[in-house]
């Protein structure tokens, strides 16, 4: 990257890491679970790589970005980092997510799925980690898998060997209030609950959570959390 990270940023950075954990923490002891058992990944859309590099030295090892050209571009300069795809991806991006990430948390089509399936096979990748998007909300604004035709896709999903279902993943409504968000987890967990005994090729992973509302999702079972805001500041599109 050219020179050290800018030790007041990794302490910058490692203050607000150690909140968010502490917060994560508090919301497993309400939900009695272990806090070990929550992954954070911090979301690193439009960060500057130096800011990424004193990051990775605070412990923020795990990235989330939402383009591929941009986690393309930043993943070279960023050593000590792993990468999730977490924003949509298109079918022509396919092939270099394959090669660039380390799990694509945004497989939200049994098409975008059968394609990663024969990429990561190729690529010797396989099996790709994935999380399946769900649109709990059956919101006409967000991507994802309805409920109901990810039950009727899953038996094909399953049969494909070059990917791993680590489980699964949604995004959240807006709302004002992060209690108002908890009804998506609710369901987001309870649809797992109920999809994992009938089909075991099917990971117990719930990637649901941000900066506004990852306690909630942590109390109603979120094992990944996608933390932008609380990390790195407030940042535009």
């Amino acid at each position: 990257m050219g020179s050290d990270p800018d030790p007041d940023a990794i302490a910058e950075f490692r203050a607000a890491r150690e909140l968010v954990l502490r917060n994560v923490a508090a919301a497993c002891g309400r939900a009695g679970r272990d806090p070990s058992d929550i992954t954070l990944v911090a979301v690193s859309k439009t960060v500057a790589t130096p800011r990424l590099g004193a990051a990775v030295a605070a412990g923020l090892t795990l990235l989330g970005e939402n383009r591929v050209q941009e986690a393309e571009s930043k993943a070279p300069l960023v050593p000590g980092a792993s990468w999730h795809l977490i924003g949509p991806l298109q079918s022509n991006k396919a092939r270099r997510s394959v090669e660039l990430f380390e799990v694509i948390e945004s497989v939200d089509t049994l098409e975008l799925a059968r394609r990663l399936d024969r990429l990561a096979t190729e690529a010797v990748r396989a099996p790709m980690g994935v999380f399946l998007q769900v649109n709990v909300d059956r919101d006409e604004a967000k991507s994802g898998f309805r409920p109901d035709a990810l039950e009727t896709a899953l038996p094909e999903l399953a049969a494909l060997t070059g990917l791993r279902l680590l489980g699964l993943m949604t995004v959240g409504r807006l709302v004002s209030t992060p209690e108002e968000a908890r009804s998506t987890f609710a369901g987001l967990r309870e649809l797992s609950e109920r999809l994992k005994g009938r089909f075991s090729a099917l990971g117990g992973g719930l990637s649901m959570g941000m900066s506004n509302d990852y306690e909630v999702a942590v109390e109603e079972g979120a094992t990944l959390i996608r933390v932008g805001r609380a990390l790195f500041g407030a940042r535009g599109a």
